[in-house]
């Protein structure tokens, strides 16, 4: 199993689209890469503490490899938007891919190499820089339970992700 954090504008739609692959075996939202410990939605979204909303998204790579599962998520956001997917803004809805540093080189360097194949690809593709955020992860703060599968449990919830891309994988 490897394990990516992925900030795609607002985290419901995000979490909801990874859920579909049967090769995604967890999903949880959260708060990344900020300054505050243990931050609330309230303090995300009105004290400046500096963290996007993110999925961790746990995935088995024999299943479905860094690479395709990028390619996936490519689809579901404006990778030149700055602070900014749909109608959602502010710097809680950047884009980016982090990673935990592990304690194998060997498997660090091939899911860099893997990232880095495909923000090339789309960077090739949209002709100009990505706005997406790529390292690795300082820190993941699981968000609130009412926000854990929101789209699950209202779904006519918004979302910036079109819904026919929900259905991909049947």
């Amino acid at each position: 199993m490897k394990t990516l954090y992925l900030a795609g504008g607002c985290f419901w739609g995000t979490q909801k689209f990874l859920d579909q692959f049967d090769a995604v075996k967890e999903t949880e939202v959260g708060y990344a890469n900020g300054t505050m410990a243990a931050p609330s939605y309230e303090d995300v979204c009105y004290k400046d503490t500096g963290h996007a909303e993110t999925v961790r998204v746990v995935y088995d790579e024999t299943k479905l490899s860094t690479e395709e599962l990028l390619r996936y998520y490519f689809m579901t956001i404006d990778p030149t938007s700055v602070n900014r997917q749909g109608n959602d803004i502010g710097t809680q809805y950047r884009t980016g891919i982090w990673f935990r540093v592990g304690d194998v080189p060997e498997e660090n360097r091939e899911m860099l190499t893997e990232i880095r194949t495909v923000l090339d690809e789309v960077t090739a593709k949209v002709g100009q820089p990505l706005a997406v955020e790529f390292g690795p992860l300082d820190n993941f703060w699981p968000a609130e339970e009412y926000h854990q599968k929101y789209l699950d449990k209202h779904p006519n919830g918004y979302c910036h992700i079109p819904r026919t891309l929900m259905h991909l994988e049947s």
